[in-house]
């Protein structure tokens, strides 16, 4: 599977495309069971504590997480907290790996950036529960939480829904064609604590396209896309994964431990987000660079989770300190 001369017309013009069916059902059951597993155990710990009495083993995936938030909504967020990590990618188990390098996705990404591919240590899961309010994700490009001197270069967003994405439940939404004009400013303090494009520095923003996917299907962004995703207003939780990946000549940190990043270091010499490992899946020039198996992977990820970088950000301004900013 590889993405089509149209559908990269398209990525390219509009700065976003959708292929469905990367992922089969089956594909993403091991991740979903993974991610159950891992709600289990903070749940366990949690009643452990006293915070929960019911940790709900035999509620569905799709409704788990909201059910155990009805019942006390800061242990959802705890474990919301848990399924992060420090950094966002805190899970790092085999199940994470086989969905990273994936062949019809890998063989999508290959078809953008060439047979060099590094995956970008930036990949979440993100759980947007029904009726919460930090679930709703202010407009922004992904560069705003890149370092400034990759803003020239492409990074390239996966955006893979677990269950069926809608309009209802919170599917991204999507600014077509603006990509190409820069990162936009982005400003701190925005809505549930995220960086935030006001919606009247946004070209374009009232031609935002609703994307709406079955479960499986794969989101191509650019980094300079403008996206957003708002309430969840159904009774089920909108699980979705964001994998990232990059061609050899962007900069990364490949190679790099968490000690290489000190105070005095310049920024330009830093990958675009150094906080995490990022791994090489794919280079037929340096085969031996490859992260082949599951073990190597979860340990790469450790080492920068365990031992976490601190790294310069960008300096936005506060959103607070605009007295035209739309929060």
């Amino acid at each position: 599977m590889s993405l089509t001369p149209q559908e990269l017309e398209q990525f390219d013009t509009l700065g976003y495309v959708v292929k469905p069916g990367v992922y089969s059902s089956s594909d993403l059951d091991p991740i979903k069971r993974a991610i159950d597993a891992l709600v289990t155990q903070e749940a366990e710990q949690l009643r452990e504590e006293g915070a929960l009495d019911d940790i709900l083993e035999t509620e569905p995936f799709e409704t788990r997480l909201y059910k155990l938030a009805q019942t006390n909504f800061a242990a959802a967020e705890s474990i919301y907290a848990a399924l992060q990590g420090k950094g966002g990618g805190g899970y790092s188990g085999p199940e994470m790996f086989d969905m990273v390098r994936h062949p019809a996705l890998l063989s999508c990404v290959e078809s953008i950036i060439g047979p060099e591919i590094v995956g970008s240590s930036v990949y979440r899961i993100r759980p947007k529960l029904p009726h919460w309010a930090h679930g709703e994700v202010p407009w922004h490009q992904d560069s705003g939480y890149t370092m400034a001197h990759c803003d020239r270069y492409l990074v390239v967003t996966c955006w893979i829904p677990l269950v069926d994405a809608t309009i209802e439940n919170g599917c991204l939404y999507v600014v077509p064609g603006v990509h190409k004009g820069g990162v936009f400013d982005h400003y701190t303090g925005g809505h549930g604590g995220f960086l935030e494009i006001p919606k009247q520095s946004l070209p374009g923003v009232e031609a935002a396209v609703p994307v709406e996917m079955k479960a499986g299907s794969v989101l191509f962004l650019t980094n300079t896309t403008p996206h957003a995703s708002f309430d969840n207003n159904t009774e089920i939780v909108r699980w979705s994964m964001d994998l990232r990946y990059q061609s050899s000549d962007v900069p990364n940190n490949v190679g790099e431990t968490p000690q290489d990043h000190t105070p005095e270091r310049e920024p330009v010499t830093m990958a675009c987000y150094p906080h995490e490992a990022d791994f090489v899946l794919q280079s037929p020039s340096q085969p031996e660079r490859v992260v082949a198996t599951a073990e190597d992977f979860h340990r790469l990820r450790g080492i920068y989770e365990h031992g976490r970088v601190e790294a310069p950000g960008r300096g936005w301004t506060p959103l607070a300190k605009r007295e035209t900013a739309e929060t």
